[in-house]
């Protein structure tokens, strides 16, 4: 399985292991865990860097909150896989709009495997772009139903965030809307991205 695929599946196992009982941790507040000097929570033994940016603790709650998820709930999964690592964590959306939107799911996975091999591996419906002048790309893949993602280049890897739209009606947008305001949310993470 390539490195795209392992990191889908390493985002399924994020959204599988947030819903098991007893196997989420609770994210501290921000306060408690922001450190510079923090090490890794977890590491692998594959010689990549490793990974700096904790989504769940990196992430200031009030950023979140702001833009529509609910950081009192966030959800920390970590996925050591040996030769590469990813550190993911959850939100769930807040915002909704009778018959549109149900709510929008998000999830970030921030690993030790480059952006280049990330496209590499998957090139289907990305497109380069920059995030505050960081390289990255966004993803709108027609097999990942409702579902815009953004890879941000770091220098221990990438950062993954993906967005699940649950519409508030039958079926769901087209595909041109699922990344609709996204943008907007990555540019406002993007800073606390630590290299």
């Amino acid at each position: 399985m390539g490195r795209w695929g392992t990191a889908a599946l390493a985002a399924l196992a994020v959204v599988a292991t947030a819903c098991s009982p007893g196997s989420a941790e609770p994210a501290t507040s921000d306060a408690a865990s922001t450190s510079a000097t923090r090490t890794p929570r977890i590491t692998d033994d594959s010689g990549r860097p490793p990974v700096t940016f904790d989504p769940c603790y990196d992430i200031p709650d009030d950023v979140m909150h702001a833009a529509g998820y609910d950081a009192g709930k966030k959800e920390v999964a970590d996925m050591p896989m040996g030769t590469y690592t990813y550190l993911g964590c959850r939100y769930k959306g807040t915002v909704k709009i009778p018959g549109v939107l149900a709510r929008y799911d998000l999830t970030l996975l921030s690993g030790n495997v480059s952006l280049d091999e990330q496209l590499a591996e998957n090139p289907t419906g990305a497109t380069p772009t920059t995030i505050n002048g960081r390289p990255a790309a966004v993803r709108v893949d027609p097999d990942r139903s409702l579902t815009c993602s953004y890879l941000l280049q770091t220098s221990f890897g990438a950062v993954i965030l993906n967005r699940l739209y649950h519409p508030d009606y039958p079926g769901g947008p087209p595909i041109e809307e699922w990344c609709t305001d996204f943008e907007e949310l990555v540019s406002s993470i993007e800073p606390y991205v630590t290299d």
